[in-house]
């Protein structure tokens, strides 16, 4: 059995924690708001960038001379995985879910046949990935030292995808991340970036293809329309994650917080019966000498 010394320390250990995790949860509290705010209007920006994306690849459908960004080099058997997480712990399931969507879209395209890429942004996902996938992760983007995300390191990433499809290392790339609901609720959603599917930004109610000219050409227009494109989706994701990871973070802190009141709770009852115990034991021995003597 603990001495009641052992238990002071526990309890003033958990004490300690307590602190922690209550200042983590207030933290996390104030930047999700900001984070909220961000990721709420970058989303009309960026759906309606994919509708357009989506409406003018049903245009180009069966068009020769389309750019392979839009509708396909005509192959998927080598897939790109875009797997964003965070940098660091502590948020609950947040990075965990993500990396699990991604594992298992990436397990069932190696049994139909596929060969599998994996690019990383964010530490957490690739140590989950790890494990089982250490071969197939080509690279990973850190993102520690950034302080806020912002539309350049969305940019960056970007490049480092139209690079490696513009040397043919790939055919689909697509893009995993947790899409911001409330502060207990994340979404892991996977977007198809490259090429852009016409049914991704459809709308529930099937409304008529708007008709596109292009001046002066397609290719002067295209071209830095669908970089932008990338880019805009992938500066979606970062700022999702962003909200997402600050609501997981601000919900499992709460829960330790609580889970620490409770286990204090029960240690001081613990200590408390075990200090009375002692006193009574003492007073039983004083006792029992004096009607000895």
């Amino acid at each position: 059995m603990a001495s009641l010394k052992d238990m002071r320390n526990r309890i003033a250990s958990v004490k300690a924690t307590r602190k922690i995790t209550k200042a983590m949860q207030m933290v996390a509290a104030a930047k999700l708001r900001r984070a909220q705010e961000a990721a709420t209007a970058a989303r009309p920006y960026a759906q309606r960038m994919a509708e357009v994306m989506a409406s003018i690849n049903a245009t180009m459908a069966g068009k020769t001379g389309a750019s392979p960004l839009l509708v396909g080099t005509g192959n998927d058997l080598v897939h790109l995985l875009l797997v964003m997480t965070a940098e660091r712990g502590l948020c609950g399931g947040f990075n965990t879910n993500i990396a699990r969507l991604a594992r298992q879209d990436a397990a069932r395209l190696v049994r139909e046949g596929k060969t599998v890429k994996i690019l990383c942004v964010g530490r957490k996902g690739a140590d989950a990935l790890r494990r089982d996938w250490s071969r197939q992760i080509i690279d990973r983007v850190d993102l520690k030292a950034v302080k806020q995300v912002g539309f350049t390191n969305a940019e960056a990433i970007a490049g480092k995808i139209l690079a490696r499809f513009e040397a043919g290392e790939f055919d689909v790339c697509t893009l995993y991340y947790s899409e911001f609901k409330s502060v207990i609720a994340q979404k892991p959603t996977a977007l198809q970036l490259i090429p852009a599917r016409a049914g991704d930004a459809a709308p529930a109610q099937a409304k008529p293809q708007a008709s596109h000219e292009f001046e002066p050409s397609e290719e002067e227009i295209l071209a830095p329309l669908i970089a932008r494109n990338i880019a805009t989706q992938v500066f979606r994701g970062l700022l999702e994650n962003a909200a997402s990871e600050q609501g997981a973070r601000m919900s499992a802190m709460d829960s330790a917080t609580r889970n620490a009141g409770d286990m204090i709770n029960k240690l001081t009852i613990k200590y408390n019966r075990q200090r009375q115990a002692n006193i009574t034991k003492e007073l039983i021995e004083i006792i029992s000498g004096a009607e000895a003597l």
